[in-house]
């Protein structure tokens, strides 16, 4: 059995944590750490895990705990981990960092974006970013995951293919992206209240994003180059989800044919990654619940520009998910497994 702890687990994304993992077959949740909720029973706050989880929140003393298990989840704020990480807990356990703290290798444009000192960039040239179906090999002998953000993976995805077989310009490329409420977090802001969002969408975080950064550099190492998109994220009124449409230039003239066997070149073997049919445009309903990433296009022959779609859910692909098929693969265990979920609908 895998021991596992997870730091941050009253948040959405540590609750969807929690449900992955006791699903799976070769899991032990050892300690449940939250700053936060010390010594409350967990199924006081999540009440869907009423006799499902009988233990109490612990402080999330890392260096304290890291003995106890073999891989510890942080789903914690930027700037938690990289003030708290040692070699001492790195020799002793595993780390998937839901955060952004070892995301991007340069500390400089972390700092930039995300406005925080980063307390130990020693560790940022040997984390690898846990994008599964672009990082396995080297995912599988990590001992530092940099888990993605929800943004990103379903940006990366959608455009990867094409910028890596450099059919698209990179730097023409344009990102609209929608997110349901949860992307936010569970901590209380006016913003996110239900009179502010319901009945509304509306445009946040427009060219200064701090997904910005980590989209550029995961699609410019397909590049071969540097690359600047452009990158606007907006927030609906759903719960759960992700949308990304993307819109680039083409090198040269292509069908609905040919882009659809480079696709298929790259994800058909791909368990969580589902390229649609024809026409069949991606929507945030087919993958709710579920660690699917739905992609579709369209070649727009009048502007010799093509228009990208990805849709999945942002608490599981876009966070716990995808933690836990990197766990999967640091451990041997079958990359699916937990993980065979279907999307729930309604």
């Amino acid at each position: 059995m895998i021991k596992a702890g997870i730091i941050g687990a009253t948040g959405y994304a540590g609750g969807e944590l929690v449900r992955l993992l006791l699903a799976h077959k070769n899991v032990e949740i050892k300690w449940y750490g939250s700053k936060s909720y010390v010594d409350q029973k967990y199924a006081d706050l999540y009440r869907n895990m009423f006799e499902l989880v009988q233990e109490s929140c612990m402080e999330d003393n890392i260096e304290a705990l890291a003995g106890q298990v073999d891989v510890i989840f942080t789903a914690t704020p930027q700037g938690y981990l990289s003030s708290l990480l040692t070699e001492t807990i790195l020799r002793q356990v595993k780390i998937i960092d839901l955060s952004a703290d070892y995301r991007i290798k340069d500390p400089s444009v972390y700092e930039a974006w995300y406005h925080i000192h980063h307390e130990s960039p020693q560790f940022l040239e040997e984390a690898v970013y846990g994008l599964c179906e672009i990082n396995r090999a080297r995912i599988k002998t990590a001992r530092l995951i940099a888990n993605p953000g929800c943004y990103t993976t379903c940006s990366i995805l959608t455009a990867y293919p094409l910028v890596k077989e450099g059919i698209i310009d990179p730097d023409s490329l344009i990102i609209d992206a929608k997110s349901g409420v949860s992307g936010a977090g569970r901590g209380a802001k006016v913003a996110n209240l239900f009179c502010e969002v319901n009945e509304n969408s509306k445009a946040y975080g427009v060219a200064v994003h701090r997904h910005t950064p980590e989209i550029e550099e995961q699609l410019g190492y397909a590049a071969g180059k540097e690359i600047k998109i452009s990158f606007t994220p907006h927030l609906v009124p759903m719960n759960r989800g992700i949308l990304v449409t993307a819109y680039a230039s083409m090198r040269s003239a292509y069908t609905q044919e040919e882009i659809k066997e480079v696709y298929d070149s790259y994800y058909a073997k791909e368990t969580f990654v589902r390229v649609l049919d024809q026409g069949v445009c991606p929507e945030t309903r087919w993958v709710e619940g579920s660690n699917y990433t739905d992609i579709g296009f369209q070649v727009d022959e009048r502007t010799g520009r093509i228009v990208m779609m990805g849709a999945l859910d942002n608490l599981v692909k876009g966070a716990a998910g995808q933690a836990v098929q990197n766990m999967n693969l640091l451990f041997g265990e079958r990359e699916s497994e937990g993980l065979a979920l279907v999307p729930v609908f309604p």
